[in-house]
């Protein structure tokens, strides 16, 4: 049963470094006019790649608290560091959100394991059958 919830973190874990990739050729992408902008894409985005290739390499939880923490410093990041170009904010934002919820959703599969349904049977076991 492990091995089928490690596949499932793989996935949600390579979406996340799809995410990571995507913010870090933000600045290029999205010509980025503002350092503060360009600098917290840059760093951010290689974390979370460097993160996520750590966990699908070897799994641990808290590689997931750290995605999450940086998904909530991309939400609230261009409010701290006052980003003037709209751009940078809606990447920032939107990609803070998805990381966040991506995260929150595999912490959650972590933690209830006995969720998954196979073949149309809950394999939840404080489920009350009727």
């Amino acid at each position: 049963m492990r091995l089928s919830i490690k596949r499932r973190e793989a996935a949600l874990d390579l979406y996340n470094m799809i995410l990571g990739s995507f913010l870090f050729v933000s600045p290029w992408l999205f010509a980025f006019n503002r350092d503060a902008a360009r600098e917290d894409a840059f760093i951010a985005g290689a974390l979370v790649v460097l993160v996520s290739m750590l966990a699908i390499a070897a799994f641990a939880e808290w590689e997931e608290w750290v995605n999450l923490a940086i998904g909530c410093w991309l939400i609230v990041s261009p409010f701290v560091l006052d980003f003037p170009h709209k751009s940078g904010m809606h990447v920032a934002i939107a990609v803070g959100a998805t990381l966040t919820f991506v995260s929150l959703l595999e912490l959650w599969l972590i933690h209830n394991p006995g969720w998954i349904e196979q073949d149309g049977v809950s394999r939840d076991t404080t489920a009350k059958r009727h």
